[in-house]
């Protein structure tokens, strides 16, 4: 048994590793019993610092909210005093004009408040539906304030063992479930970490009704979290939040399973270099049907691409009269085969009619489409269909800010920091608009030299079109510009940088997209646009692997798993000893 020095010291059982990653503290078994991932660690650097941002938020308004009560409660007990002082004004004097001993002289004395009652901040609950070692959930517990206790489950009957021990030696358990097996760092918050071992979408229909119902469910999963979106979103609270990862990309972001991807996420993904927005907007689908069942509407807070999974931050809402919105805000994508031009289509459309009485009604009408034909206009090759997804924003900028501020004020706090600000400050800038393009992809469609990425951009912004990068993809742009006058930008570029013909097929799309002229001669001068401010800045916005073979991580071993492998040993043992 060996002791680590971590702020106090704790005890390491043979058998056991340590674990440190911030404030937090894990005995690990030697032996995969419960998942680990060190790699996601910026996802949940990520997690506490937009949950923070809620948390204050949610608190604000409700703060809000208080102080306009008292306010109208004071302003009714003064009309009220007013109302009978003036009643009893006449009254309290006889007739002859001396005082009435049977009723007390009223005075002109102003009126007295009471007492202004003190507002304490509302404290939140959340459920981390899937807590394998308790690390997430103990990092919540130790760094987020507003936080009132934190209910981290498991199936696993190994990963709950593993969670009790990290509790404890972190100090967040119940006095009851306390232990003097392991030595507890200091400043404890007991009772702050609720382990419990059962099925995650158990726990959360069993939290339906609105008074058991947490204000954050975080959903993190190894693999998909559709299976546990249904409940998530009825066991979440009015204008709570939910995290959801999802790492099954294999199935979001490619075309090699679109069956798979249409029965965990009701939608079809594409096949183009922009996949992981529409990763991102697949989920966000995912995540609007499921709560319009039950009359609540999602709004996107930050919607993220990162290495191997997505992570989004949801607010859930109740209000039936906004989820006639969502099919408005819902929609299908053609995306050519070949240059990955591509078409949106929303399934609906909110009309507004004036009445004649000068009301405006709000009609919910179907789209009129197709938008295209069945081939591209700009290479005649042949569109794909995706979706439906989600075709609105998937950030808020006004949260976003909210979160930078939080990490500006936090210092080194993150071990992430520098990545969390570089991603975040290219979603701050991002454009609502789907979806992004790479100049080097889109040249290998002219089969010409690659433009500067800034010499692209210029170009665009030179023709009066809006440009952003997007944080999914490094070198990538987002525009308000049709694909059409984004080829011709590349058409441009081609009178100065001919194409050598000898190259491309004669039956090559290439040709078809090179036959034309640009309609609109670009100007590649360059912009002061082009360049942003934060571009200066030496932030991490596209991580690079941090260390060989990284990925999702390797699932926790089962208990039948493990007692099969035992079972062979024990065979093999005897077969050798035979």
């Amino acid at each position: 048994m060996s002791t680590a020095a971590t702020g106090s010291s704790i005890v390491v059982p043979d058998g056991f590793v340590l674990h440190t990653e911030n404030t937090a503290h894990l005995l690990l078994p030697a032996s995969n019993d419960a998942f680990l991932n060190p790699v996601q660690e910026f996802n949940r650097d990520m997690s506490i610092a937009c949950i923070t941002a809620w948390s204050e938020q949610l608190n604000e308004n409700k703060e809000a909210k208080w102080t306009e009560k008292m306010r109208k409660k004071r302003e009714k007990e003064k009309e009220k005093f007013n109302a009978n002082k003036k009643r009893k004004g006449p009254s309290s004097r006889r007739l002859d004009g001396s005082a009435d001993p049977l009723q007390p002289e009223t005075t002109d004395a102003e009126y007295q408040e009471t007492p202004q009652a003190k507002y304490h901040p509302y404290k939140f609950t959340v459920l981390e539906a899937l807590s394998a070692t308790g690390l997430r959930a103990i990092r919540y517990a130790k760094e987020i304030p507003l936080l009132r206790y934190v209910v981290a489950n498991d199936l696993s009957s190994s990963a709950v063992e593993v969670m009790r021990r990290n509790v404890r030696i972190n100090g967040l358990s119940s006095p009851d479930d306390a232990s003097s097996e392991t030595t507890t760092v200091s400043e404890t918050k007991p009772g702050t970490v609720r382990v419990t071992h059962g099925d995650a979408c158990a726990s959360m229909y069993s939290h339906r009704p609105e008074n058991l119902r947490f204000d954050c469910i975080d959903l993190d999963p190894y693999g998909t979290a559709a299976p546990f979106i249904d409940g998530a979103v009825q066991a979440v609270s009015d204008g709570g939040l939910l995290c959801v990862t999802c790492t099954d990309l294999s199935i979001l972001a490619t075309n090699n399973y679109p069956e798979k991807c249409f029965a965990n996420y009701g939608g079809i993904p594409v096949k183009a270099e922009f996949c992981h927005e529409a990763a991102l907007r697949l989920v966000l689908h995912s995540l609007t049907t499921a709560a319009a069942r039950y009359g609540r509407f999602i709004h996107p807070l930050v919607s993220l691409s990162i290495d191997f999974y997505v992570r989004l931050f949801v607010q859930v809402r109740t209000a039936p009269i906004k989820v006639k919105e969502a099919f408005s805000k819902t929609g299908t994508v053609y995306v050519c085969s070949f240059c990955q031009n591509f078409h949106t289509q929303h399934l609906g459309k909110m009309v507004e009619k004036v009445n004649a009485k000068g009301n405006t009604n709000v009609l919910y009408r179907q789209q009129v489409g197709p938008p295209c034909g069945e081939k591209c206009e700009e290479c005649g090759s042949p569109y794909h269909v995706a979706g439906p997804m989600w075709m609105d924003a998937i950030h808020d900028r006004s949260f976003v800010d909210r979160v930078l501020a939080h990490i500006d004020a936090s210092g080194d706090k993150y071990g992430t920091v520098t990545r969390m600000k570089g991603m975040l400050s290219v979603v701050k800038e991002e454009l609502d608009t789907p979806f992004y393009f790479t100049p080097s992809r889109m040249a290998s469609s002219f089969n010409c030299i690659s433009p500067p990425l800034n010499s692209v951009a210029s170009a665009l912004l030179n023709a009066g079109h809006r440009i952003s990068r997007s944080h999914a993809a490094a070198g990538s742009l987002k525009t308000s510009a049709s694909r059409k006058q984004v080829h011709d930008v590349f058409r441009s570029w081609v009178t100065s940088h001919p194409v050598v013909m000898k190259n491309v097929p004669e039956d090559s799309p290439k040709r078809v997209l090179l036959a034309k002229e640009a309609q609109v001669e670009a100007d590649f001068k360059h912009h002061p646009d082009s360049l942003k401010a934060t571009e200066n800045v030496k932030l991490v916005r596209y991580q690079q692997n941090p260390e060989p073979n990284w990925g999702p991580g390797t699932k926790a071993a089962s208990g039948k798993k493990r007692k099969i492998a035992e079972i062979d040993q024990m065979m093999d043992e005897a077969d050798n000893t035979g």
